[in-house]
C-alpha cells in the first residue's frame, strides 16, 4: 500500500487513476471516488451541456488507456483502488440534471447501485471485458442507465408540476 500511495502523489497517471486519492481508501474506494468526482462535476457544468459532453467522452477514451497503464503497473488486472472509472460514470449520470442537490445525492446513488449490483448487461461486461476498456465500460454502462432513470425521474417530475 506503502509505495501505491507514494505513486499516487508522484505519478501524474496514478493521481487521476486513483482519483486524487480517493481510490486509496480502505473500505469502499469505489464510493469514495465517486464521491470526489462531484467536485469535478460542479465544475463541468459551468462549460455547458457541449463543453461537459465533449469532456466526458474524452474522459472515457482516455481512461481506458489510463485505466490499462496503471492496472498493469500494479499488476492487478481490475485494482479497486482505480476510480477513473467510477468518476466517468457519475459525470454521465449527472449530465443535462436540473440544478438541487438532491438530483446529485440521487445521481449518486442510482450510479453506486448498478456500479454496486452490476445486474445485466453490466455483470457480463464486467466478467467478458478485460484490460483498460473493461475497468472503463462497466461504469459507462451503469452511468448510462442510471441517466436514462434520473431524466426519466426529472421529466416526469418536471411534467407533473
Amino acid at each position: 500500500m506503502k509505495s501505491k500511495t507514494i505513486k499516487t502523489f508522484t505519478n501524474p497517471w496514478y493521481f487521476l487513476a486513483l482519483g486524487f486519492g480517493s481510490g486509496l481508501a480502505p473500505k469502499a474506494p469505489g464510493t469514495f471516488g465517486t464521491l470526489a468526482a462531484i467536485p469535478v462535476y460542479l465544475l463541468l457544468v459551468q462549460f455547458g451541456d457541449l463543453g461537459y459532453a465533449v469532456f466526458v467522452i474524452a474522459a472515457a477514451i482516455f481512461g481506458c488507456w489510463l485505466c490499462q497503464i496503471v492496472a498493469d503497473d500494479m499488476r492487478v488486472k481490475d485494482p479497486a483502488s482505480i476510480v477513473w472509472d467510477e468518476f466517468v460514470g457519475l459525470w454521465i449520470t449527472l449530465f443535462m440534471l436540473p440544478s438541487g442537490i438532491h438530483w446529485i445525492i440521487i445521481g449518486f446513488m442510482l450510479f453506486r447501485f448498478f456500479d454496486i449490483v452490476k445486474p445485466w448487461p453490466i455483470g457480463w461486461i464486467d466478467k467478458h471485458v478485460k484490460g483498460g476498456v473493461g475497468i472503463m465500460v462497466d461504469d459507462v454502462v451503469a452511468g448510462l442507465i442510471s441517466f436514462c432513470l434520473i431524466q426519466l425521474l426529472a421529466y416526469s417530475q418536471s411534467w407533473l408540476t
